[in-house]
Parts: structure tokens; sequence; C-alpha cells
């Protein structure tokens, strides 16, 4: 993987691993498993070996209870859109974006940018999308508060993550990769 012409090669653009979800993609209480913010609570199991089926089954209940719309689950044929949206916008703010994957409940991208600015530029990229979607005629929601980021630590790290995105394309999802240009 060769790196684009006319890409930012600044000392404080780093590599980061971001995965943006949807709207109630993963809920408290969830019958996969599920993790509370920073930890707070010790919650049994995860979505390899999920907790007993009615362990938590009140806590997901009373989550589901206080949803204003049902969780956004982005349509096949939506995703191409979204993928575009996302990448379009995180390129116009100065990023390198390598590989995008666009699943139904998350967004999975590879991309070098200034840390400072990674979750702020990603906050912009799910606004405009949002924003393309609605003139598109979507209606309610799309995006969970916040996104996971992940610093990459060396280039077999950054390898093994833009393997792992591109392999979403197995599990239905639509991806698109960086390609050098051909003369």
């Amino acid at each position: 993987m060769s790196i684009p012409p006319n890409s930012q090669h600044t000392s404080d653009f780093k590599w980061f691993h971001v995965v943006l979800t949807t709207y109630r993609a993963w809920p408290p209480g969830d019958r996969r498993g599920f993790r509370t913010r920073l930890h707070r609570e010790h919650i049994d199991g995860d979505y390899k070996k999920p907790p007993p089926r009615d362990r938590y089954q009140a806590r997901e209940i009373w989550c589901r209870s206080l949803l204003q719309q049902a969780p956004v689950v982005i349509p096949r044929t939506l995703r191409p859109n979204v993928g575009g949206f996302v990448r379009d916008k995180l390129q116009r703010c100065g990023a390198l974006v390598v590989c995008i994957a666009v699943a139904g409940q998350h967004i999975h991208f590879l991309a070098k940018m200034p840390k400072k600015s990674v979750r702020h530029w990603s906050g912009l990229a799910k606004k405009h999308t949002t924003f393309e979607l609605r003139r598109l005629g979507w209606k309610g929601k799309v995006w969970g508060v916040r996104c996971k980021v992940v610093p990459i630590r060396d280039r077999g790290h950054q390898l093994n993550v833009y393997t792992y995105i591109v392999r979403h394309r197995q599990k239905g999802a639509w991806v698109w990769n960086w390609k050098p240009p051909t003369s």
C-alpha cells in the first residue's frame, strides 16, 4: 500500500482506526454482551461469550423503553452513499483515508490525521453524512454518540487493521480502499 500523492506528511499526523456506530447499535443490556462507559461497571461476558440470556434482561427492557426511535441499520442500498459521504468529508478536512467499510450498524475506517482532530473530524463526517442522508429522504437519527479511536502502533498493526477493514466485504459490508492511479 503506497501513500497517495499530495497527502500531508507532517509529524502531527498519525494513523488511526476509527469506528462509528449507528444510533443504539449496541445498547446497555444487549443479549450479545455490552460494556458500560469507561467500564464503570463490570459486566460478565462479551460478544464472543455472551452473558446468560436473562441476566441483564431488565436493563435491556428499560433501555429500549427510553429509545426515541428504533435502532438504526443502514440499508444496503445506502451504504455506498454513506461511505462516500464519510470519506469525502474526511478528505476535505485533510485526512488521508486509505480504506472504509460500511456495515449495517457500524463504519470502520483507517486514516492518517492529527491526533487532536480525530474525534472532531469524525463528528464532522457524521454530521455531513446525516445532512446528505436527509436530502435523500432519511428521517430521524443516524449516529450513536462518540466514536471509538484506536491509534495505530506500528506498520504491522496498520496492515492488520487494513486487512480487517477490507475483509468486512465478506460479511456484506460496502468497502472502499484507496488504489494508486494506473498510468
